[in-house]
């Protein structure tokens, strides 16, 4: 029996749900995105010198001196270095050395760990240091906030205050920072500061730096140019005088971690120059330390802005991403040694098997720790509380001014060094409670008041100590008051606990949540999927069937698919679940396929196909697994997963045999395609194109390959040349398959094989640029996704001979559609991403380009991020309709078929707005988890612009796909 059509049905009427849809996806995301990503007010307020006269501190000039004879700490102090202001100055000048993405175990001896790895112990000069120059330097472990991105790191570390998630989206255009920050301060009292390296830091302070050598950073795959910038100004800058920070900011361990790893030789060979550098530098600092020498005060700092994971990614929350470290040196000459009751650290034996101690710091006290220091205002916004071990390291210099050290006593020393650390700390403690009185009364939710009066009281009675037992015993530093000790200790206690309450509240109440909006947001999106099933039911009234049989088989599928739906969307609502995202997919695709070879098993169709899917949902779960590795793109991980070298010769070989015979798999069956089926000529020659562009990246991959040494002409070409081919082959094929639709192909009936050849020419125009960006792995991961694709499509026979085609469309397609909906996120993680910002496979926006073009590479990383999971699943969603088509061609009109198509494309987007809902739900109740920034909301970015990106795709394929159908009730 025929299908009833209903002739009033125009191409219009069944695509615009679509663009309806997503504007209602728009504005829901638009509105929560307004209440759950909002930054932390900042203020426009900034410290100065004169602010200390409020406080019931002393400021640095009424401090007596530790001599009555007191003289400059550096007759080469820069202008300004001597000025008082709210701490006495303890460092003339301060070199910072930034070395991106360093790792804690980088600087560490490897006697801290468990096992030694290949990549420890090569930074050798730090760990001789810190163990030869006793109290003067020190390593220590930094505790970084989540997320660890450079723009967020490095506004930390500036201004000590915590991150907010939002800043991450300004990673790749970093804004200048309004907020006070210690670089302000420097400029501000009279500090000269020169800058070279990453040009992140002229982007946050553009007008700040009275010299500066900046590099472009966002080449992951040049590891050298910045590197080879800043070893170039460095040393030569170390011998002039016309600066009195500097600061050096190095690149290429976190290029070499992002392109190749941790475990690799280029990570290896970046350490040991970096160790070289160092080496170098020393040598700078300590000739020209001597009495009246140019370094004389000088303090080194040499540090990380965050970790990285193994693959070289960071971003997340992870302890090998949060933990970096800090080496402190100061070149002033004479010991000291900071109270045990301040001094916690963890000891060891370096490779010289001497002894030395590491500290901790948090990198929120790094701002107001250095401002003590250089004796100038703590940033107004930070919350940080001055480090004791870290402080300490200018201890030299209060205890040496006039006075030779060797005639103190060490008991005289700890308690005079503590009379101007517990000063530091009442001014620390008196600044951070006057902006969190600034930030409550400006703030439109500020903070708890019953978390506020709390952290009041602990004030309170802190500074009531301060006035009633401790400020008079600073009245004279000359004496030496071995009891004041106890009450020194408790007032440092007091401040300290004070201090870690207001970052404890701040780190759990920071962000102001606009309830209001994300429940309006959350609301319309959970309306879409009533306007998207309404949609659906809609859609029927277009292509109603007459036929009333019902299919049991076909009922079990559709329940499955609801069940199967419902319950992944529900999974996010644990944290747990989302890390293991794919593998919940694959359970649910493997679980599918059983219920699949279930009924072939009875009907004895399709066994074949039932049981190659299962194999491919195996073969899927161990690429996961695979691609999760950095060297992914290689395929050589395949060997350190199985215990062996994964740079063995033997599996550099395979891996890339593998690969290319992979590629030349999927070249034969478009041949195979093009030669068994009659297509248009313009769909013809666009597959052709994409066999020439297989070949092309065959070619790349060999030019590019480890075991040939090339010359260095074809190693540019295949590097920078062919990969551009391939790209604008790409676009001549898009462009030509538009306009074949558009003004070429004719208004006739389907033709049999008509829908499919659209289909495959379509995939095929996209495929070859997937593949390329993708590396080595990406043509195991098509053929792989080929294979279950057409296993899930030739597994809709079973359905439909049950039915002999009479069932509704949702009953039918549920089930297909709900394994190409799974097997689209599996695709994502199985192409070695994963949603966080360190998921990103950055290295692909530069496959054969060297320059950055932030449009260019953003496009080159879209494609790659969502190639595998967005565009081939949805260009390729309608081979479910084509296999149907084909089997009953003389049952289908163009209309049905069209109609078809939308449905099925409500049905698959309906699966991705449940889940997306449920992750906002998830979000919104989970907006105070310890876990907020470094999970739920990256999971929730990845998650709506996949959602948008759905959208937009789906419309693009209903105009692609669904032809005119003016009246095609004549044509039945």
């Amino acid at each position: 029996m025929v299908p009833k059509t209903r002739s009033k049905a125009t191409k219009l009427q069944l695509i615009w749900p679509f663009f309806f849809i997503f504007f209602i996806h728009c504005l829901a995301i638009f509105l929560f995105t307004r209440g759950f990503l909002l930054t932390r007010t900042e203020l426009p307020y900034y410290s100065n010198c004169s602010d200390v006269s409020l406080s019931p501190c002393f400021d640095s000039s009424s401090i007596p001196s530790s001599s009555s004879s007191s003289s400059s700490s550096s007759s080469s102090s820069s202008q300004g270095s001597n000025q008082t202001c709210w701490t006495k100055p303890v460092v003339d000048r301060l070199v910072i050395i930034v070395f991106d993405a360093l790792r804690f175990d980088f600087v560490a001896p490897s006697s801290f760990f468990p096992e030694k790895k290949p990549w420890m112990d090569k930074l050798q000069v730090i760990q001789k240091l810190a163990a030869e120059a006793g109290s003067t330097a020190r390593i220590f472990k930094a505790i970084a906030d989540p997320p660890t991105t450079s723009l967020q790191r490095l506004k930390g570390l500036t201004t000590g205050g915590l991150p907010t998630f939002v800043d991450v989206g300004n990673s790749f255009g970093a804004p200048a920072i309004v907020e006070d920050n210690f670089i302000q301060q420097l400029v501000e009292n009279g500090k000269r500061v020169v800058m070279m390296g990453d040009d992140t830091w002229l982007q946050l302070f553009p007008h700040h730096f009275k010299k500066s050598f900046p590099y472009p950073s966002f080449n992951v795959k040049d590891l050298d140019t910045v590197d080879n910038g800043c070893i170039e100004h460095l040393i030569p800058s170390l011998h002039d005088e016309n600066w009195d920070v500097l600061i050096a900011h190095f690149l290429g361990v976190d290029h070499a971690g992002h392109i190749f790893g941790v475990n690799t030789m280029p990570m290896i060979h970046k350490l040991e120059q970096y160790n070289s550098i160092m080496e170098e530098v020393v040598e700078a600092l300590k000739s020209q330390s001597g009495a009246g020498g140019l370094h004389e005060n000088t303090l080194l700092v040499v540090m990380g802005d965050h970790g990285q994971t193994l693959n070289g990614d960071h971003g997340g929350g992870s302890p090998e991403e949060v933990e970096t470290s800090i080496f402190a040196m100061s070149f002033k000459n004479g010991t000291f040694s900071l109270p045990s009751e301040l001094d916690s650290v963890s000891c060891g034996l370096n490779v010289d098997a001497k002894p030395l101690c590491v500290g901790t710091i948090e990198q929120l006290d790094f701002a107001v720790t250095i401002s003590a220091m250089l004796g100038v205002p703590f940033p107004f916004g930070s919350i940080g509380r001055v480090n004791p071990q870290f402080y300490s390291l200018g201890a030299v210099n209060f205890l040496s001014q006039g006075i030779q050290m060797e005639v103190y006593e060490s008991d005289s020393d700890i308690v005079r060094w503590m009379q101007h650390y517990v000063n530091a700390l009442c001014i620390n403690a008196w600044q951070v409670k006057r902006y969190i009185n600034v930030y409550s009364a400006s703030s439109v939710i500020g903070f708890p008041s019953e978390d506020l009066l709390h952290a009041v009281d602990m004030y309170s009675r802190a500074q009531e100590n301060w006035l009633h037992v401790v400020k008079g015993s600073l009245s004279d530093m000359n004496e030496s008051c071995p009891s004041s000790f106890p009450a020194l200790m408790r007032q440092i206690d007091m401040y300290a606990h004070y201090l870690d309450s207001v970052i404890g509240l701040a780190r759990s109440k920071w962000t102001e949540f606009n309830l209001k909006l994300m429940v309006v947001g959350l609301s319309i999106l959970f309306l879409s999927l009533l306007v998207q099933v309404f949609a659906i039911k809609r859609v029927n009234t277009f292509y109603e069937s007459s036929l009333s049989t019902r299919c049991p088989e076909a009922s079990v599928g559709l329940v499955f698919s609801i069940f199967a739906v419902i319950i992944r969307a529900c999974s996010f609502l644990s944290n747990s679940y989302i890390l293991e995202e794919g593998k919940v997919a694959l359970f649910f695709l493997g679980t599918s396929v059983i219920l699949e070879l279930r009924n072939s098993f009875n009907k004895a169709q399709m066994l074949l196909e039932a049981a190659l899917l299962l194999l491919l949902v195996s073969a899927l779960r161990f690429i996961m697994e695979f691609g999760l590795s950095k060297q992914a793109g290689n395929l050589s991980s395949v060997a350190s997963m199985l215990g062996n070298a994964h740079d063995n010769l033997f599996w550099i070989s395979l891996s890339s045999s593998v690969s290319i015979l992979a590629l030349l798999l999927l070249a034969y069956l478009l041949l195979k395609y093009v030669c068994n089926n009659s297509c248009q000529w313009v769909q013809k020659y666009v597959i052709l194109g994409t066999i020439l562009c297989y070949a092309l990246i065959a070619l790349h991959w060999i030019l590019d390959s480890e075991l040939l040494n090339l010359p260095v002409t074809l190693q540019d070409i295949g590097k920078s040349y062919i990969p551009r081919v391939i790209y604008a082959v790409g676009i001549a094929q898009l462009a030509a398959l538009v306009i074949n639709q558009l003004f070429i192909r004719k208004r006739t009936l389907y033709h049999q094989n008509d829908l499919a050849s659209k289909i495959i020419a379509m995939l095929s125009a996209w495929s070859s640029a997937i593949i390329l960006l993708s590396g080595k792995q990406g043509s195991v991961v098509a053929l792989t996704s080929v294979g279950a694709a057409f296993c899930i499509m030739r597994l809709e026979n079973v359905w439909q001979v049950a039915t002999d085609g009479t069932s509704s469309n949702v009953t039918f397609y549920s089930l297909p559609t709900t394994q190409w909906s799974l097997l689209a996120v599996a695709l994502f993680f199985c192409s070695g991403h994963w949603c966080a910002f360190d998921g990103l496979r950055y290295g692909a926006a530069f496959v054969g380009f060297d320059e950055f073009m932030l449009v260019r590479q953003a496009i080159l990383l879209a494609i790659d991020t969502f190639g595998f999971s967005l565009l081939l699943p949805i260009f390729g969603l309608p081979i479910l309709i084509s296999q149907r088509h084909s089997n009953n061609q003389k049952r289908q009109s163009k209309l049905s078929v069209s109609a078809q198509l939308s449905q099925v494309y409500l049905m698959y987007g309906c699966m991705t707005t449940s889940s997306v809902a449920c992750m906002v739900l998830c979000v919104t109740i989970q907006r105070r988890h310890l876990m907020v920034w470094g999970l739920f909301a990256p999971k929730y970015v990845f998650d709506v612009v996949g959602l948008l990106l759905t959208d937009v795709l789906v419309c693009l394929a209903s105009l692609y796909y669904i032809d005119p159908v003016e009246d095609d009730s004549k044509q039945n």
